[in-house]
């Protein structure tokens, strides 16, 4: 299995994440992670701390002369806002005892956030030892995860990619997914997004929205292009692939809606325009999907089709103006939730958290069916996995039905 764990807290010392499962050979460098970290910094309505926030990273372990060793890969991102205000945050997020808070703790918890639930289940008074883990920075420590994982599919010719289709109620038109080769273009855009007039649209939306005080979500949509037939299973709840993707898309704070291929959509069609019919392409020597409605997942398993799902992430609960009602812990007094520096939207990067998401759930899957302690071998697993198919009875070479095909015809 491919796992990773994250630890830290969003003013603390640094961030760490520990990757385990990664094969021997990858390729991997400070710069291609700080790369991608830059990409989830950036967007139209990002607030201030993403101008001077700078992912100072560092590889730990596990990595030797710019290639992965198979053990663990431990990966630190250093808080520079740690360094800059060491007054404030190195007290503040003090793992002595002696130190104490610097401030009166935070009583008043905010609307849309981790903090009353944490503070009733934890026993804390003070929010901030809640918020401070539940913040969105934790994700940064992902995209580290993340891009080791789109290195590794990447060898196996697996491409990640995504793009913004609304924010607010400006949406993008329904158009073919995405593919790699779209990539710059989308990056190169303010919010993301491959409509040059939905691009616009959501721009007006965010500056009338930050004129307001107030924030917008959106959704996204992430398509993984070159995953074969046959990750995840039938067999199991817990193994089939489309759950898993669910489960790990609605990890991302503030995350609140996943649907794969059409989701939500197919509720409301009949059957018989909410499937994708198959087809044989004798030139590839292999079955398609005629439409992508199912996401290229079904019963579970992926169908070798792109495999596509959608992220919604509701408004940000931390706004530029108090106006959301709560409740102070200790005096019970009603008031509003206090004001702090926060965006006024986090889609465009979310988007490359929902990437991250999605390539480490499908390399989880590829070290599961295919193994492998090098890069090489798990390719080879691959292509040899691939050569059976062809061969096989489905395949364009097999020439013998099944036994009992018959039976399973007329039971099926």
């Amino acid at each position: 299995m491919l796992r990773f764990l994250t630890a830290g807290e969003s003013h603390g010392r640094a961030l760490v994440v520990i990757v385990e499962g990664l094969p021997a050979g990858l390729p991997v460098t400070v710069a291609q992670i700080q790369d991608e970290l830059a990409r989830r910094r950036l967007g139209y309505g990002r607030g201030p701390r993403m101008r001077f926030e700078v992912d100072e990273v560092t590889i730990v372990s596990g990595v030797r002369h710019g290639r992965t060793l198979g053990s663990p890969v431990a990966v630190e991102i250093a808080n520079t806002e740690w360094e800059r205000n060491p007054e404030k945050w190195q007290t503040e997020m003090s793992v002595d005892a002696s130190d104490g808070p610097t401030r009166q703790p935070l009583t008043q918890p905010r609307p849309g956030h981790a903090d009353l639930a944490g503070m009733q289940k934890y026993d804390f008074v003070d929010a901030r030892d809640v918020l401070e883990r539940a913040s969105a920075r934790e994700t940064a420590a992902r995209v580290v995860a993340g891009t080791l994982a789109k290195a590794w599919l990447a060898t196996l010719g697996v491409d990640v990619v995504s793009h913004v289709v609304r924010i607010g109620d400006a949406a993008a038109p329904i158009g073919p997914p995405p593919t790699i080769d779209d990539l710059d273009r989308i990056d190169a855009d303010e919010v993301r997004c491959l409509d040059p007039g939905a691009s616009a649209a959501m721009i007006v939306a965010i500056k009338e929205a930050a004129k307001d005080g107030d924030s917008l979500g959106g959704t996204v949509e992430v398509v993984a292009h070159g995953v074969p037939v046959g990750l995840g299973s039938h067999v199991h709840w817990d193994r089939k692939l489309d759950s898993k993707l669910a489960a790990a898309l609605m990890s991302i704070q503030a995350v609140k809606a996943v649907e794969i291929g059409d989701g939500w959509d197919v509720a409301g069609r009949r059957g018989s325009d909410a499937h994708d019919p198959i087809t044989w392409d004798a030139d590839a020597g292999d079955y398609r999907r005629a439409s992508h409605r199912a996401g290229g997942v079904e019963g579970g398993m992926s169908t070798g089709e792109p495999v596509i799902a959608r992220v919604a992430m509701k408004p940000l609960a931390s706004l530029n103006r108090p106006v959301l009602g709560t409740v102070d812990v200790l005096t019970k007094e009603e008031t509003v939730s206090f004001k702090e520096r926060t965006d006024v939207t986090a889609v465009p990067a979310m988007r490359v958290v929902a990437e991250t998401m999605v390539a480490l759930v499908l390399a989880d899957e590829v070290a599961r069916k295919f193994g492998g302690d090098t890069v090489a071998e798990t390719r080879r697993n691959l292509d040899a996995y691939l050569a059976a198919l062809h061969d096989g009875p489905l395949g364009p070479s097999g020439t013998e039905a099944p036994t009992g095909g018959d039976a399973i015809a007329d039971g099926g």
